[in-house]
C-alpha cells in the first residue's frame, strides 16, 4: 500500500514503515529510544516491534496500565517522572505502541516534555489505526470528562501494521468498526455501503477498507488541522457518545469508545432525521444496521438526565451552547447545528424503541 501524506508527516503501511522508523531513527541521530506501552502490547506486540528494529541506540521500555482510566494527568506525572530519572533529553524520541489510550498518552507527554521531543505512533488496535492516532489530537481525560486536557501535535512518523489486529477480541474490534462506518456516514455514501451486511464482506481485502478509512479521516483533517471548520465533521455520533462513554466510565458497565460512538451516531442521526436533513429510509438504514453490530444498551431517565448534563463540559461547545455535526443524507455533513434538550430526549426514546 501507497505511504499516505499527511499534515508534517507520514503514515506507512506495513514493511514500508518499519524501513521508514529506521531511517528516521538514523537522521535524526537520537540519543534514546523510549517505548511506550501497556501490559497486553509489551507482551503481543513489542517483540515482533523490536525484531523489525535495526539500531544501536539505547532503548528504554515504559510499561502502563490499560484502559481509559489511566488516561489522566497522574499517569503524565508518572511518564514524565520515569523519563527524567532515565535521563531522556530534547534528543530523545517516545515510540508509542498501542491503543488510542496509548498514543493519546504518549503524545502528549512527548510534546510537553522538556517542551517537546520526537514521538512516533504505532497504533496496535482498528481504533487506534483509522482514528485515534491520526490527525495530531493528544491528551487525557479530566475525571470522566473526556479529552478536555491536549494539545494538537504531529509525530514524526505513524505506521500502520494490521497485523496486530490479530491479537484483539472481537468486541475491540466492533469498537473501532464504528469509527470507520462513520467515515463513511459523513464523507463517502459508496464506503458505508460496503459494510451494510457484514456477511458479504471479504475479510481478506480488510486492509483496503482500513487505508479508505485513513484516507478519509486524513483528507477531513488536512483541510482543518485545528478544527476550526470541515473537521467538525469527525465529530458526527461524538457529541452524546462521549457524553455517554463518559457517562458510563466509572460503572459497572463501562463501555467501549466504538460501543458509545454507534449509540451517538443512532441519536443523532435520529436528530438530522427530524430536523429534516435525512430521510426516514436512511435513517432506519442507520439504526438497523448499526444495532445490528452492536448490543443495544439500556437508559434509565436518570441516566438520560446526567448524560444532557455532561454535555455542557463538551470541548465542542462554543459560547456555552453545544454544537453537533448532523449527517445531511448519507455520506454529507453539516456543522455547528444547535439541537433542543427536547429533541435529545426523543433521540433516546427512539433508540430504546
Amino acid at each position: 500500500m501507497q505511504s499516505i501524506e499527511a499534515n508534517g508527516y507520514s503514515i506507512y503501511f506495513n514493511k514500508k514503515g518499519y524501513e521508514a522508523i529506521n531511517q528516521i531513527l538514523i537522521d535524526n541521530k537520537y540519543s534514546t529510544i523510549f517505548i511506550l506501552v501497556d501490559e497486553h502490547t509489551n507482551d503481543f506486540c513489542l517483540p515482533k516491534f523490536l525484531s523489525n528494529l535495526a539500531t544501536e541506540i539505547a532503548i528504554e521500555i515504559i510499561e502502563i496500565e490499560s484502559g481509559e482510566d489511566v488516561k489522566n494527568i497522574t499517569t503524565c506525572v508518572e511518564i514524565w517522572s520515569i523519563l527524567s530519572e532515565l535521563g531522556a533529553d530534547r534528543k530523545s524520541v517516545i515510540i508509542n505502541l498501542g491503543g488510542g489510550v496509548i498514543t493519546d498518552i504518549g503524545g502528549f507527554v512527548a510534546s510537553t516534555f522538556k517542551r517537546g521531543i520526537d514521538f512516533i505512533n504505532i497504533p496496535t488496535t482498528l481504533l487506534g489505526m483509522v482514528d485515534a492516532s491520526i490527525g495530531g489530537k493528544n491528551g487525557v481525560d479530566l475525571g470522566n470528562l473526556k479529552n478536555q486536557i491536549g494539545i494538537i501535535n504531529v509525530p514524526k512518523l505513524l505506521l500502520i501494521d494490521p497485523s496486530f489486529l490479530e491479537t484483539l477480541s472481537q468486541k475491540e474490534m466492533r469498537s473501532g468498526l464504528a469509527e470507520m462506518l462513520k467515515h463513511g456516514l459523513i464523507y463517502d455514501k459508496k464506503y458505508w455501503k460496503q459494510f451494510l451486511v457484514l456477511s458479504n464482506i471479504d475479510f481478506a481485502d480488510f486492509d483496503a477498507l482500513i487505508y479508505r478509512s485513513i484516507a478519509i479521516k486524513n483528507e477531513i483533517v488536512k483541510q482543518d488541522p485545528t478544527e476550526n471548520g470541515i473537521r467538525k465533521a469527525l465529530n458526527f455520533g461524538h457529541t452524546l457518545g462521549h457524553a455517554i462513554e463518559s457517562h458510563f466510565l466509572k460503572s459497572a458497565t463501562p463501555l467501549l469508545h466504538g460501543e458509545a460512538i454507534a449509540i451517538g451516531m443512532i441519536l443523532e442521526s435520529y436528530i438530522s432525521k427530524e430536523k429534516g436533513l435525512l430521510s426516514i429510509d436512511e435513517f432506519h438504514q442507520i439504526k438497523y444496521t448499526l444495532t445490528d453490530i452492536f448490543e443495544k444498551h439500556n437508559f434509565t431517565k436518570n441516566d438520560i438526565e446526567l448524560i444532557q448534563d455532561l454535555l455542557i463540559h463538551d470541548k465542542k461547545n462554543e459560547y456555552g451552547k453545544v454544537q453537533f455535526a448532523l449527517i445531511n443524507g448519507i455520506g454529507k455533513i453539516i456543522i455547528n447545528q444547535s439541537v433542543e434538550n427536547q429533541l435529545i430526549i426523543k433521540s433516546f426514546e427512539e433508540y430504546k424503541s
